[in-house]
Order: C-alpha cells, then structure tokens, then sequence
C-alpha cells in the first residue's frame, strides 16, 4: 500500500501534488510519504507480535535522520552497518538499547563507539571479530552483548548482488562453527551471547527460503540452549520483498504465519529487519525532462541519484505527474552521466516533451541512500509530506559542498 495516486490526471503524495514539491523546491528529488511509512511500519509490528517479536529497522534502506526520528517514536527498533549510521541514529534520538550492530567489517573505532553508548548486541560475523570485541570489551571494562550470524545456505533474493544467505557468501559463520565459538565464549568475562542471527538476501518474492531458514535456526537455538548459552533472540533478519513492476508478493502476516508455526511454544524474542518493505513504495524520484531525443527522454535524474536500475537492472514503474493522455511512445529514461548504462527505466509508454516532469516509483529505499556525486552532480533534495503539508528534510547539495572537503596540497 501507499498514498501516491492520481487526482484528476495530476499524481499526489497524500494530498499534495507532487508538481507543486517540484516547483518549489526544483529537480530531481524524492518526496516520501509519512503515512504509508507509518503504515508499513504498523503493519510489521502486528504481525511480528504474534511470536514475541520486535522490528528493527534496516536504516541502510533510508537512513535521513527525520525518517529514522518518525519510526524511532512509533516503535521501531533499528538495524546498521557502520559507526555512520551509529551515528544517524543517535543524532535521531534512538535509543542504543534499541539498535543492533551487523555487518561484516566492524572496525576497532566502531566497536568501541557503540560499546561505549551500549547498543542492544552485536551481530558477529566471524571468530576474528569475535575476538577484537572480546579484546575491546575488557580494555572498556564492559561485557558485550552478542549474536551469532549464521549461514543457512539459501540461495533467494531479487538479484545475485543481494542474496546474502549461500555457503560461499561472505556474509556470517557456519552453524558448525557457531557451535565452537559459543562452547568457547560462553563463560568468557566480557562476551554475552544471548542470540543468534540470519539474513538470507533481499527482494525474496517466496515464503520458503524463510521456512527452510527459521527451522535450522530454532535446531540451532536449542543445540546452543543445551550446551548452557542463554538464547534470547532469534534475529531473522530481512528481505520480505516488494512490488516494483507488477510481482506478487507476500505480505507480513504471511511471513510471520510461517514463523509462528516454526517458533511455537519457544521463548526466544523473534528479531525481523524490515527495510526496503517498510521504505520502498513510500518514496518516489521527481525528475524534469530536459530534452526528447528520438526514443530518449533525457531527464535531470541521473544513476548517481538512484543505481538501482544500472546497478541491478531493476525495473521500477514511471509515472506522469501531470498524465496528458494523449498517444503515448516508447521512451528509454536517461540521464545526463556520461556511461551508456546511466539509465532510468527502458522501453516505458509515456506522452511526455522537454519541461514535463516524470516520478520514479518505489524508489524509497535504496534511492538516496545510495546515490553518489559522480560526475561531480550534487545529491537531491528530500521531502517527506503529512497530509495536505511537506516538510524539507534535506536540502540539495550545493557546488561549494562538493569540494569543501578538498584541501589544497
């Protein structure tokens, strides 16, 4: 669900039309709704409900501190990767005890930062890391808390960039192994291991990577229980996809069904870490068309503003904010960066000519989050509306901020 629709042929977010954002605050830029945020977020905290279960926000997929403000007041928890997004989330109010560390490469500094603000646990993707927590956590005179990443060995996701869950991927240990690291750990002085931890890719249209998953994790969990660990959680991690071109999909409820089958009757708190499912549809990318030529519309959006398509080849819908309705060509969206793949969409049915404007649905996540200043192009502006009102959440990048950070040799 989202609250983009059409309103006597003009394309409104809420009750704003998206052409008025773009007047004001120019293109290309991406306007949020607060309401189907909210909503996607509601609709994830009842469902996780049904097996004890709390939401951790994936911050990777938006992380705009005003975004991650409005989920923290609403319930969420939050997922990161780096000491950067550490810092978002402080920045945004969230509560540490409320925030898990994932991520393969967690560096000393931070380490030692999100030990010092006492986040919730780390999720520990190798022995090694295992250990420079161990180290840091007694120089801190701290005791860490811990889940263990494991890997199931199921190959799902939307793309071979985001499956993340196969034997060879670089991400988490084996279950094998996780044995050995909590008989190891378990009575260490400064390391807690009270979970355990997967996250098997991203965009999974099907329900039985998940199944196949949760049953090895619970076999995990009880193997650990028995040997003296403390389970606590059981952290599912992510990857309920969404609809961006037309796929069926699953929603929550079916998800979560799944899980409370397979968790029946356990104590363990279930972890999910929705992110694309929660920012996807409650974002698009506003862009002006600067120019028709043959069967492209060069627009002032570019891949630098959103790589998904050159990236992964996804396919997102595009919408006339204004729709003419008048006899429609097959147009290529492009950009102006200089590589033949700085793309937008293909083979797409619109009416438009030069000063027309174009949205770029389901572009929340991994949207801004992603963009870059290649080609030295400022990043967007963000916008996110509440009704009949829309707010600058932040401003466009300008030429000056590009090179701030250049000093002269």
């Amino acid at each position: 669900m989202n609250h983009f629709n059409y309103k006597n042929n003009q394309l409104f977010c809420e009750k704003v039309f998206l052409g008025d954002i773009a007047e004001k605050y120019g293109t290309p830029i991406y306007i949020y709704s607060k309401a189907t945020l909210l909503h996607h977020l509601d609709v994830f905290k009842k469902a996780v409900a049904i097996v004890n279960g709390t939401v951790f926000y994936s911050v990777k997929a938006l992380s705009n501190i005003n975004i991650l403000r409005l989920l923290s007041e609403n319930g969420a928890g939050f997922d990161i990767v780096s000491g950067g997004e550490l810092h978002r989330c402080i920045q945004a109010g969230v509560d540490p005890k409320r925030i898990i560390f994932s991520g393969v490469g967690k560096s000393k500094a931070e380490i030692s930062a999100a030990l010092k603000l006492g986040i919730h646990a780390f999720n520990i993707e190798s022995s090694e890391e295992l250990e420079r927590i161990s180290m840091i956590s007694e120089l801190l005179k701290q005791r860490a808390d811990i889940g263990l990443r494991v890997n199931p060995n199921v190959d799902q996701g939307g793309h071979e960039y985001i499956k993340t869950g196969r034997k060879d991927d670089k991400f988490g240990i084996s279950f094998a192994e996780a044995k050995e690291l909590a008989k190891s750990y378990k009575d260490n002085p400064h390391i807690n291991l009270i979970g355990i931890a997967c996250h098997i890719g991203s965009q999974i249209l099907e329900l039985d990577g998940f199944e196949t998953a949760a049953k090895q994790m619970l076999a995990l969990s009880i193997e650990l229980s028995a040997v003296g660990c403390d389970v606590r959680f059981i952290d599912m991690g992510g990857g309920l996809g969404v609809q961006y071109n037309g796929e069926e999909t699953k929603t929550p409820d079916e998800l979560l069904t799944v899980y409370a089958k397979i968790f029946k009757d356990r104590d363990e708190e279930i972890y999910i870490e929705p992110g694309r499912a929660i920012a996807a549809n409650a974002g698009m990318l506003v862009t002006e068309v600067e120019y028709c030529k043959n069967n492209f519309l060069i627009v002032d959006a570019a891949m630098n503003d959103l790589i998904r398509p050159a990236l992964y080849q996804a396919k997102h819908k595009v919408h006339e904010v204004v729709n003419n309705k008048v006899s429609k060509k097959t147009f290529d969206i492009v950009g102006p960066v200089c590589e033949t793949g700085d793309y937008l969409a293909k083979g797409v049915e619109l009416s438009c000519k030069t000063g027309d404007l174009v949205a770029i649905g389901t572009a929340g996540a991994y949207g801004f989050s992603m963009s870059s200043n290649y080609n030295t192009r400022p990043r967007s502006a963000e916008i996110l509306v509440d009704g009949d009102k829309f707010t600058l959440i932040r401003r466009r990048e300008t030429l000056s901020e590009l090179i701030a950070n250049e000093v002269e040799s």
